[in-house]
């Protein structure tokens, strides 16, 4: 109990000196209680003993995923009982993701130890991770979260632990110093995989096609994976708390594990960790005291908040919560205001400046339409969300807005002849625009069935460039009444990665570039990666369209 208030004392001690820095704080009486409540709802990680399934050796395959497969080489024993000194490298396959702490022992064979013995260890989530040389490093994040270690046992028997938590499925192992005085064996390789998921999901109908049983199993394994403290975006890299991946994780969460608290953690970090003018930042951490990642505002993450509140709302019941963070929904409001213009369109040029705007990892997608019906979207659901919560009165100016931003969309945007919404500042026609303008309900189903359709004839259209907008293309596809064409893309889409070997679903996934990287580097992209996972979301939300 004293541990814990002195974290939570520390907790507020920072968020005072961030204010103190930064001037009036908006919600200056209710941080220290958001922490507070961040704080009681964190939940235990539970630990799993995991040991590896095999041997196995990476070959080159034009069939595998970026060009490389495992393929079985022997059991364990074939390693545990031998010289190492006689293999010097070895792969070993624990069969399955693993998020926790590794540990080896190694034991003498012959004569003593008389000097220390020196490994390289090099996990990896995919086999292209363990053949990619991953220096010289040019890529665009911190070499560090490569994750390579350097290991020097100084005397044997000794059992080693690598100090921190890695997020992996191989390990490559490689002598690479031994005197040549004494023998060794390796034995007893471990991870204590950790995760706060503790319940189990419902079975699926026995009618459920087999491809849709996979693609479950391994959303529900990348789920978990990234349930740990918080809803992490990634468990190999970033570790953290981003907004976007909030949401996605907390609406496959309440269709799988329902463990409800994390989401109720989520949301009061970052509340408690927001701007002192009340804008929410995108990322937060939680070690060493909960702060937030400086610099990171992203317009269309800052509307989500109020979709997973109300959406927690709805699924918990939970209103004392949902009027707790009340205002800064209301708040993010400001935001959207602040560029909407006499016309009822929004000042793209203007925001773009101000913000990071998102909605996908794809080089060259023009944003002006999707920033244009995302805003429409949040107003939509934080009127909603307000209707729940009898405070209509507080944004009865929503709907309004509304209609006037609706119609213009269909002014600006909409081409009538091609059944497309395009930009006015560039005419691409891209997934993501018509995506937005659905899910703002701008065009009449019928219009929308028809954008989508169109879609897949119109030349060259930017097509989505990671599972965060694919995701957001299955709400449409559904939302449009396209359901047998919602269930033909998920069965594709995330059906291709596991043909591809997939035991958790990746950050990127670009069909036609297997390389593609936010970061100019593949192997640092997360293949176990939170926005991934709503596959499960919708094969348990909609059985009729994928269970039967």
């Amino acid at each position: 109990m004293k541990t814990t208030l002195t974290k939570l004392f520390l907790y507020y001690t920072f968020i005072c000196c961030f204010i103190t820095a930064y001037g009036q704080d908006f919600y200056a009486t209710q941080r220290s209680s958001w922490l507070q409540k961040a704080e009681q709802n964190k939940p235990r990680l539970t630990v799993t003993e995991k040991k590896p399934t095999g041997l196995v050796n990476i070959i080159e395959d034009k069939e595998g995923f970026q060009g490389y497969k495992a393929v079985q080489e022997g059991p364990m024993e074939v390693l545990y009982n031998s010289s190492f000194k006689d293999k010097k490298t070895v792969i070993v396959d624990f069969g399955e993701h693993m998020t926790g702490s590794f540990s080896f022992s190694t034991d003498l064979l012959k004569a003593d130890s008389d000097a220390p013995a020196r490994f390289k260890l090099t996990f990896g989530e995919v086999p292209a991770e363990l053949v990619t040389p991953f220096d010289p490093y040019k890529g665009g994040l911190s070499r560090a979260w490569l994750q390579d270690e350097t290991v020097t046992v100084m005397t044997m028997p000794a059992t080693t632990t690598i100090p921190h938590r890695l997020s992996f499925r191989y390990v490559k192992i490689e002598l690479i110093a031994t005197p040549p005085g004494y023998d060794f064996c390796i034995s007893d390789m471990k991870c204590n995989a950790v995760t706060s998921a503790v319940n189990h999901p419902e079975e699926l109908l026995s009618t459920t096609p087999q491809i849709f049983k996979d693609i479950d199993h391994v959303s529900l394994n990348t789920l978990k994976e990234c349930m740990q403290t918080v809803y992490e975006d990634g468990p190999k890299r970033d570790q953290r708390l981003w907004l976007g991946d909030l949401y996605l994780e907390a609406l496959a969460n309440n269709y799988s594990f329902k463990q409800y608290n994390l989401t109720k953690r989520c949301l009061y970090l970052l509340a408690a960790l927001s701007e002192p003018n009340g804008k929410l930042n995108a990322t937060v951490f939680e070690a060493p005291v909960p702060k937030p990642q400086a610099k990171q505002h992203l317009y269309d993450y800052s509307f989500l908040f109020g979709v997973t509140l109300k959406d927690y709302l709805l699924e918990t019941g939970d209103r004392e919560t949902a009027e707790d963070l009340w205002p800064v929904v209301k708040k993010q409001l400001e935001s959207a205001y602040a560029y909407l213009q006499d016309d009822g369109t929004m000042n793209y040029e203007q925001a773009s400046r101000e913000w990071w705007i998102f909605f996908d990892w794809k080089d060259g997608l023009h944003r002006e339409v999707a920033f244009h019906g995302v805003t429409i979207f949040a107003f939509k659901e934080t009127y909603e969300l307000a209707q729940l919560l009898n405070k209509e009165n507080e944004v009865a100016q929503l709907p309004a807005l509304i209609r006037k931003m609706k119609k213009a969309a269909r002014k600006h945007f909409y081409n009538p002849k091609t059944g497309l919404f395009a930009g006015l500042l560039n005419d691409q026609v891209s997934y993501a625009s018509q995506i937005w303008m659905i899910l703002g309900e701008v065009p009449t189903q019928k219009e929308a069935q028809r954008a989508l359709r169109a879609l897949k004839t119109t030349e060259n259209v930017c097509i989505p460039g990671a599972p965060y907008l694919f995701h957001y293309y299955i709400e449409a596809l559904i939302k449009s009444g396209l359901a047998e064409d919602a269930k033909k893309e998920v069965a594709t889409y995330w059906g291709d990665m596991i043909h591809k070997g997939a035991d958790t679903f990746w950050e990127v996934y670009d069909p036609q570039n297997e390389y593609l990287s936010p970061y100019n580097f593949f192997p640092i992209n997360s293949y176990c990666h939170a926005w991934s996972c709503t596959p499960t979301y919708f094969i348990r939300k909609y059985p009729e369209i994928f269970q039967k």
